[in-house]
């Protein structure tokens, strides 16, 4: 299972938010691709990259600080956040991403999703966000009836790389993940599946390892950054 390190890019800074409230937002690094380094530093094998204010423009708002994590960082690296049509899903990949990660499309232009699947094969996830079981989008804002478990089947065939579930609910809030929700969803597709929101410990890492269905990997934030979580720690752990 691979962890990874979290950089949520609100206002060219390094963040995290409470439960996705963009003004309950805690800055840990004014240089986020300097954040990135000391994560690569410890060993990671991916990073994870958020942009917030994207997430809500519906349009890349932190493409400087992205660009300069990609220059410095070594590791493959994959960007959700105002991914919302082919053009800038190519220009990521082109800029060296590994994968993108399409949310509030998925909901709302299916199809999109399954063209660029089909045009970057392995470079293109699709995030989850979800409160109580029904999808979450717009950068949390808006809240659909469409279900977790309904989405992720929508897109078995169309060769997706991954599903990014995220439960709101637990994101930044310190109280470990939805363990339960995860095993859950991972056990009803086919896709990969790799888990977000409230990992804080490596209590629940190897709870994530264990919970009995294969997920791909984890993802994890402000755990990592109050010292909670010690990267290095985690990873030993889960190659062992």
């Amino acid at each position: 299972m691979i962890l990874y390190p979290a950089i949520d890019l609100k206002d060219g800074a390094a963040v995290r938010l409470l439960r996705g409230d963009m003004a309950k937002a805690t800055v840990f690094n004014d240089d986020p691709a300097a954040q990135a380094a000391e994560f690569v530093d410890a060993g990671c094998e991916w990073l994870h990259l958020v942009d917030l204010n994207g997430a809500f423009a519906g349009t890349p708002v932190n493409a400087a600080p992205v660009e300069a994590i990609l220059k410095r960082c070594a590791v493959p690296a994959q960007l959700g956040g105002g991914i919302r049509d082919m053009a800038t899903i190519e220009m990521w990949l082109t800029k060296g991403l590994a994968r993108v990660i399409l949310g509030t499309v998925a909901v709302e232009n299916p199809d999109l999703v399954r063209e660029a699947a089909r045009a970057f094969p392995g470079q293109v996830a699709v995030g989850i966000d979800a409160r109580n079981g029904r999808v979450a989008t717009k950068g949390w804002a808006t809240e659909t009836e469409v279900m977790v478990t309904d989405l992720a089947r929508s897109f078995e065939d169309a060769g997706v790389a991954a599903i990014i579930y995220t439960d709101i609910n637990r994101d930044g809030a310190m109280q470990g993940p939805n363990v339960e929700a995860t095993a859950a969803l991972a056990r009803a597709v086919d896709i990969p599946v790799i888990a977000s929101g409230g990992v804080s410990s490596l209590k629940d890492l190897v709870a994530l390892r264990d919970c009995g269905a294969a997920l791909d990997g984890a993802i994890s934030g402000r755990a990592l950054y109050d010292g909670a979580l010690d990267l290095r720690a985690a990873l030993a752990t889960l190659k062992g």
